[in-house]
């Protein structure tokens, strides 16, 4: 196989051929550490692609059989069916995967079932992440937006080699789960995208995700996805300071550390993705509610129970944080003035555990009501399709047990990926969502119209929208999203 990158030798398999590690970007380290991505020019290299990439270093353990975490990161990995079921180009689908901008890799998710079932070409990238991908000290050239620099030139080396696979590079579709989506639609306001991108998937992971005051976590400050420049700058010279790097020489300095020590401080660029830049010039939100973005059909959506991940991991690791006790108090830190209405909304008795009310207010507030706003925004550039993930018998991935998960945050993803090769559906109805999920996707990654032959239409959204197509535990079907979540209320003030 012939690219920019050089002579691939892959795998094959009895249902496609897979391409593994091959490096998009030249290796972000020396000199290049905290510098934009580097195109990978070397026609002539000689690639062995039967194995993944390191993982970029984080802090926790990358599931999967992976080579040890690296600052030489920047591979992604190439999926196709083995026979292609038409005579056109494959459509390509590029996945960005989440962890909170702190972790994870792009090989962790196979894709052979989407791109057999759909007929499509895939690509997961690894891009730069935590202190790594974010960090922004004044002058410093692309600080804050690393990791998103990495994924853009992505989708540059997905346009110059898709056709060496069979793929069409002018039907690219970007899907993305959680801190992946949230890039993916910061990527729809990004001049550096233009043209590299068809469509978007955006799963878990709108613009305009908003947490209010302790509602990520108790006692972390109100929050969005992006970062405007000062608060990026203000939390890398806090963490430069804390490694020891103080003043003008403090990038040099940063430079000189090993990357373990780089690790003490990876959490602290979660949601670090950065605005008021030359690669992001705007808020992404303030982008959808001025209708600049750029005129991408989406798909958009999330879980029912979003916040129960989150939550669920909270009370592991301190049980009292959420009782009967603390649970006005949440209320009153999150939504100030409103509390006394939340509290009437959703009142303690109507829920079978202080951590299940606590999820369902922050799941609604902060998820799915910014989410359907999203949707109703992006809707006036391009069509725009809004669906809900609420399997309740989803497989629990986060394996939290101190409340029941239902549809939590990434319980959707082995709907359409094996993770680290494994198939985590068991259940009829499992495996009928699953092809469901992927025929919609693929669908729409074909022609721009999300579809299943005999299956539920999914309607357009609008300014008015008030529906999705929902993915329940029974049945598929069009449900009255804003009134399960309250988004009357919500979406207004007062």
């Amino acid at each position: 196989m012939e690219t920019t990158s050089g002579h691939l030798r892959g795998v094959a398999t009895d249902s496609g051929r897979q391409f593994l590690g091959i490096p998009y970007a030249e290796p972000p380290v020396g000199e290049l550490r905290w510098m934009p991505p580097e195109p990978v020019d070397n026609p002539d290299a000689d690639v062995n692609a039967a194995r993944p990439g390191s993982p970029c270093p984080q802090t926790q353990p990358v599931p999967g059989d992976h080579p040890e975490p690296s600052e030489d990161c920047l591979t992604l990995n190439v999926t196709t069916p083995r026979q292609n079921s038409s005579d056109t180009a494959l459509p390509v689908m590029v996945w960005w995967h989440g962890g909170g901008y702190t972790s994870g890799a792009g090989s962790s998710y196979d894709p052979q079932r989407l791109a057999d079932r759909g007929n499509v070409m895939v690509v997961t990238a690894n891009y730069r992440l935590g202190v790594l991908g974010y960090l922004g000290l004044p002058g410093m050239e692309g600080g804050g937006n690393f990791g998103l620099a990495d994924q853009i030139e992505s989708l540059r080396w997905v346009r110059d080699n898709a056709p060496a696979f069979g793929g069409d590079p002018d039907n690219v579709t970007v899907f993305g789960e959680s801190a992946g989506a949230m890039s993916a639609c910061a990527a729809l306001t990004s001049p550096a995208s233009d043209g590299l991108l068809d469509r978007a998937v955006l799963a878990s992971g709108s613009c305009m995700l908003n947490w209010p005051d302790g509602a990520l976590y108790p006692g972390v400050p109100a929050q969005t996805p992006y970062s405007s420049v000062a608060d990026n700058q203000s939390t890398s010279v806090a963490a430069a300071e804390q490694l020891g790097c103080a003043g003008a020489d403090a990038a040099n300095c940063l430079r000189r550390l090993p990357t373990d020590r780089l690790m003490a401080v990876n959490q602290n660029f979660s949601n670090q993705l950065t605005y008021g830049t030359d690669l992001l010039p705007q808020n992404p939100a303030d982008v959808l509610r001025g209708g600049d973005q750029q005129q991408i059909p989406v798909i958009t959506g999330g879980n029912h129970d979003e916040q129960r991940s989150f939550v669920g991991g909270l009370l592991a690791a301190t049980p009292d944080a959420v009782t009967a006790a603390t649970y006005p108090q949440l209320v009153a830190t999150a939504f100030g003035d409103r509390a006394p209405e939340v509290l009437t909304r959703y009142p303690l008795q109507r829920f079978g555990s202080p951590g299940l009310a606590w999820s369902t207010v922050t799941t609604d507030a902060a998820w799915a009501c910014p989410t359907l706003d999203g949707a109703r925004l992006m809707s006036n550039r391009a069509p725009a399709y809004l669906y809900e993930f609420a399997d309740e018998t989803a497989p629990n991935v986060n394996q939290i047990t101190t409340i029941p998960q239902g549809a939590a945050h990434a319980t959707d993803i082995p709907y359409y990926f094996d993770l680290t090769g494994t198939n985590m559906l068991h259940t009829p109805r499992q495996h009928e969502i699953s092809d469901e999920m992927i025929d919609y996707w693929t669908s729409f990654a074909h022609d721009g119209t999300p579809r299943i032959e005999g299956g539920v239409e999914i309607p357009r959204v609008d300014k008015n929208t008030t529906h999705a197509l929902q993915f329940g535990t029974d049945a598929t079907g069009i449900e009255d999203f804003a009134a399960a979540h309250q988004c009357d209320f919500w979406l207004h003030e007062g």
